[in-house]
Formats: structure tokens, sequence, C-alpha cells
């Protein structure tokens, strides 16, 4: 599959087949997360697997609905999944110089947040490689972070940014309408 077919084909699932996902398989999409950009080339991604049926209800009991009374779409897809990866970012590297003294200023004004961008780019990355293999992946990141990070054991200086069902998908959703590039790109400067 070349990247554009890829990148236009891919979508969030969230309903997934009970096949499991081979040790080989994952370790394909893992490849594909090892080889994003990053910071400095900090890689201050980490991924902890989850394949425990209860950890993975455990996880999903964290998520939080889009408004009160609602759950989250994707609840059931963090239970069912096959394959729940928790992506997480080590703090404290990305946005960061390697090698000066004091590690403790930021070298941008994105501060440690930079390891959002990093951590997004690994598990896009992931996300593509999945799809092009013929698995589904969304990303759920609406969830008491907090919670779900002691669940997995996270120590202090790593956050969970967001969970990511993986399997072979049960559902075929439709294209959801873009934007034109008319519409989100200027020239020279914003209007």
């Amino acid at each position: 599959m070349d990247v554009m077919e890829a990148i236009k084909g891919r979508r969030s699932i969230r309903k997934y087949g009970d096949k499991p996902v081979n040790d080989e398989t994952l370790q394909i999409l893992l490849e594909a997360a090892r080889w994003a950009p990053s910071w400095a080339n900090t890689q201050c991604w980490r991924f902890v697997i989850v394949r425990d049926k209860e950890t993975k209800s455990r996880l999903a009991d964290t998520l939080k609905g889009t408004r009160p009374g609602r759950a989250n779409p994707a609840t059931e897809a963090v239970r069912g999944a096959p394959v729940v990866i928790a992506a997480c970012a080590e703090r404290g590297l990305s946005g960061y110089y390697k090698g000066e003294d004091d590690m403790s200023l930021p070298a941008t004004d994105k501060g440690d947040y930079w390891y959002m961008f990093d951590v997004a780019l690994a598990v896009h990355n992931l996300s593509l490689a999945a799809h092009a293999l013929g698995l589904g992946t969304v990303h759920t990141g609406l969830m008491d972070a907090a919670a779900a990070g002691k669940i997995l054991g996270l120590p202090q200086n790593v956050t969970l940014l967001e969970l990511v069902p993986l399997g072979w998908p049960d559902e075929q959703p439709a294209p959801r309408p873009r934007k034109e590039t008319s519409e989100f790109v200027f020239n020279e400067k914003y209007p």
C-alpha cells in the first residue's frame, strides 16, 4: 500500500473481531513507531502493550464521556480490542537540548509539552502501518489519565497520552468529510 493510500484510507475503528494480533505483527507496528521523528532524537515515547481482558476493562472504566450522561464512543473498543497500546511519554527529554548543563530549562516556548508532538508522530506511524496490514486503530484520549496510569503502574516521570485499541476491524466506516486545503492553508501570513 502506498503512503497516500494509507493516509486516505485509515479510519477510526471502534469494533474489532476476536482474531488475536500476533507478536510478529505487533513488532512490525512498533518498528514503524520507532522510526518516527522526535525532538533531538530523544524518542521519548513509551508503549505499554495490554492484552489482559481485566486490565483492558479497568482502563475502559477510566474513559470519560463527551457530555454528561453520554459514554465515550471508544469504551467498548478499549474493552474488546485484542490489544490496547497505552501511548506514554517520558517527560524531561523532548523539548530540551541533550548534553546541556541545565536540563531544567526548556529549549522552546512549548517547554516539556513537546513530548506530545513526538508521541503523536510515533502513534501516527503505528496507525498507518496497522492500516496497511489490514488492522484498525482509534485514538482514545478522553480519560482519567492519572487513574489509567496507576492501573498501568506508570512512574511519576511518565505521562499517559492516549490508549490505542488495535485489532482486526469488524466495521468499515465511511470517510468523514475533509476541509478543502483553501480553508486552512494561507500564503505568507495568516489573514
